[in-house]
């Protein structure tokens, strides 16, 4: 079974620590845990890990956020990897900050990265991990939010979050969607 985990996020020492790269954040984490080395590729960084006798391609995409869909219909072409094999991981402002939610379809809801993979993919149905990253900010100020660092007392905050992303990830590639969902899902 072969799967493409994809962090979204934008390349640049500038965005490195940003909210909006959380799925940069955490493939970075899941890579190290496994000895991971991202190279860089057509349209990502890219690494492959073995779990369980499945082969787990990550990628972040380096096309900028709004972009997106382009690296991942490439990738899911080139390994040819069905929809239901691919899991998203996404920064939400819907959900307070370190929640995390598995779905395994649903709408952009405002997010260009997401609305980028949904025009490249012909369709909304792919899974996907939602990482709360909170709204605190004044109307008009969501660009600049998310694309600020995280706070101090949030950055101290991250690492259990992202431990259990990662998690969730493997359950995903394991388990299946089903269960992961029911199994984590707060």
């Amino acid at each position: 079974m072969k799967y493409l985990i994809v962090g979204l996020g934008n390349p640049g020492t500038q965005y490195e620590q940003t909210r909006h790269n959380i799925g940069f954040l955490v493939l970075d984490r899941l890579a190290e845990k496994y000895e991971g080395i991202f190279k860089t590729e057509k349209l990502a960084d890219k690494t492959e890990l073995k779990y369980k006798g499945r082969s787990l391609t990550l990628i972040k995409p380096n096309t900028y956020m709004n972009l997106s869909g382009k690296a991942v219909n490439y990738w899911m072409q080139q390994l040819k990897i069905s929809k239901e094999n691919i899991l998203v991981i996404v920064d939400d402002i819907a959900l307070p900050f370190g929640q995390l939610r598995m779905r395994g379809k649903g709408s952009a809801g405002g997010h260009n990265g997401l609305a980028d993979i949904e025009e490249q993919l012909k369709g909304n149905d792919y899974p996907r991990l939602r990482f709360g990253i909170g709204n605190d900010f004044q109307k008009g100020q969501q660009a600049d939010y998310v694309l600020s660092n995280f706070k101090p007392e949030e950055a101290e905050n991250l690492s259990e979050p992202i431990e259990k992303s990662c998690e969730m990830i493997l359950a995903f590639c394991s388990i299946g969607l089903a269960r992961t969902m029911s199994q984590y899902n707060q």
